[in-house]
């Protein structure tokens, strides 16, 4: 796949971007007291912001493969 440097470029950023935003995120939302409810159950708060998340940095893992492949 022909893409210009630029673009490649800017796809690991992004990528990379998301690789390092998300995770503290999650821990964040972890933490919080809507997370668990008083049984220690995970609320829908936590199972909505972890499945965010998660497709998130599915979408960043193959934007990242996407901004490799391109640059070669």
């Amino acid at each position: 796949m022909d893409l210009p440097v630029a673009w490649s470029l800017f796809l690991l950023v992004a990528a990379i971007w998301n690789f390092v935003i998300w995770p503290p995120f999650l821990r964040r939302i972890a933490k919080d007291d809507r997370a668990r409810d008083a049984d220690g159950r995970p609320t829908a708060f936590l199972r909505v912001h972890a499945i965010l998340i998660g497709v998130s940095l599915s979408l960043a893992l193959a934007v990242g493969v996407l901004g490799i492949l391109t640059l070669s």
